[in-house]
């Protein structure tokens, strides 16, 4: 009886609510289940409504504090020096995090790939693998793999990324990035 409660309380994660999400899309429902899947839905869209109000709140800068002098990321990325890019090639320099994303449709990706790269910059990770898939069935060249280079010059993707270079063939080549993350704020070499 108590963990069935507990289990009614649960939240579901972010990567939980994207894999319902999945799910969800590639069924039709029972009739008489068509109001709880949009109640979820509304649940789903209000939730994200809040994330985006309280990241908006936190990036209102408060008038009376007069704000400091930064240098603006210019929007444009360097490559890995080839040291570096050499050292995670041969596992010198480890990978602290992957993300997998081919296979799944721009919407979903963009939103995956800008959690998982929060997260892992909010850990002090400096160097994850994307994993984009070369997209070469039917001739054409992946959605993802043109689009995640161009999302790196977005505002949302700018002040995390400090370089990504095409990833060594073992990792995944053409159809998968190094990145490297830029170091948090105060963090010293």
């Amino acid at each position: 009886m108590a963990s069935e409660r507990q289990t009614k309380e649960r939240k579901l994660s972010t990567d939980e609510r994207i894999l319902w999400g999945k799910v969800a899309k590639s069924t039709r429902p029972m009739p008489e289940r068509l109001a709880d899947i949009e109640a979820f839905d509304e649940v789903l869209a209000a939730e994200a409504q809040a994330v985006e109000t309280a990241r908006v709140a936190k990036a209102v800068v408060d008038p009376q504090t007069p704000p400091a002098p930064a240098k603006q990321p210019s929007g444009t990325h360097h490559p890995l020096e080839r040291p570096v890019k050499r050292k995670i090639a041969k596992g010198r320099l480890a990978l602290e995090a992957r993300i997998d994303l081919h296979g799944l449709i721009q919407s979903e990706a963009h939103a995956m790939l800008l959690d998982f790269l929060l997260r892992a910059h909010q850990r002090g990770l400096r160097h994850v693998l994307v994993i984009t898939g070369k997209g070469s069935s039917m001739g054409s060249e992946g959605a993802l793999k043109r689009a995640v280079p161009m999302w790196f010059s977005k505002p949302e993707f700018r002040f995390l990324i400090s370089s990504y270079e095409t990833a060594a063939q073992h990792h995944g080549g053409d159809g998968a990035l190094y990145i490297r993350l830029s170091r948090l704020k105060g963090e010293r070499l």
